[in-house]
């Protein structure tokens, strides 16, 4: 694995490669990696021949500072795991690397509603500094193939739209299923700030959502989304953000099922640390 901390060498060391015909997979991150992380890595070299992964933690979409101050950092652990991956390169960049003008004045991205609902609601200006950062990385690796996690859904669904905006930007996002602990858990970097008592009790978001799920054809939604709210708080999370079900394309929220896919999703708060989880339904 090589390493690579500025944009110019590895533009250099890129180009030579995809002029002997290699396809790069892409693996954008913010560190603090697990085996959801790596799983996408693994998964982006059955695809392609060479996998970029970056390490960036972007302040751009951090709406509170103090968030952005408890984001956990491990590089010493992050390296590790991705030599023991199918990862070929690593690209940790400075924030001057990726914002050589700095973070004031940054493009504005038309994200229609999607930007407005969910955690649009909840984190005001975050999908912005996504599309910032991402578009940046995008123009500096250039892969053929994006690879995220179902578990930021509506993450994915920003990051398609920023696509759609930007049709010079020619690559495939690829959206891989969210990997789990045993207990049904959604690995995140934000689990490392939990207790292991409150890992077992964060559990109970996955159950609640397949509750849902499962509950969706029998009854009133608005019901049984409450009850599995109930059940969320009673499990010992401080508060609930949203517990929606939602069409799976626009992610507007919807309130009769009428057998079409859809996904569900929440967001709520435990040890004060946010988690945020989803299940699609076809």
């Amino acid at each position: 694995m090589i390493i690579f901390r500025q944009n110019q060498a590895l533009l250099s060391y890129l180009k030579k490669e995809k002029n002997n015909g290699k396809r790069v997979g892409f693996v954008p991150t913010m560190g603090a990696l697990h085996a959801g992380h790596l799983e996408l890595v693994n998964q982006a070299a059955k695809s392609c021949d060479l996998v970029v992964v970056s390490i960036y933690v972007n302040p751009t979409q951090f709406n509170q500072q103090e968030d952005f101050e408890k984001y956990p950092i491990t590089p010493t652990a992050d390296i590790d795991a991705l030599l023991k991956s199918k990862c070929a390169v690593l690209f940790t960049p400075s924030t001057q690397e990726i914002y050589p003008n700095g973070i004031e004045n940054l493009p504005f991205y038309n994200l229609g509603a999607l930007e407005t609902i969910l955690e649009g609601t909840h984190r005001p200006g975050h999908f912005q500094g996504v599309c910032a950062v991402v578009e940046r990385l995008l123009r500096i690796v250039e892969p053929n193939e994006l690879f995220l996690g179902q578990k930021d859904l509506q993450q994915c669904c920003i990051i398609q739209r920023l696509l759609d905006l930007k049709p010079d930007i020619q690559v495939k996002l690829t959206t891989l299923p969210t990997v789990r602990e045993e207990s049904g858990l959604a690995l995140s970097s934000r689990n490392k700030r939990l207790s292991n008592e409150g890992k077992k009790k964060a559990s109970i978001l996955f159950q609640a959502l397949q509750n849902v799920g499962a509950g969706i054809q029998h009854g009133d939604l608005e019901t049984i989304i409450e009850q599995q709210k109930q059940l969320i708080q009673a499990n010992g999370f401080d508060s609930i953000d949203y517990l929606q079900v939602t069409d799976l394309y626009t992610l507007e929220p919807i309130s009769v099922w009428e057998n079409k896919p859809v996904a569900i999703l929440v967001a709520a708060t435990i040890e004060g640390v946010r988690l945020i989880d989803n299940i699609i339904i076809h």
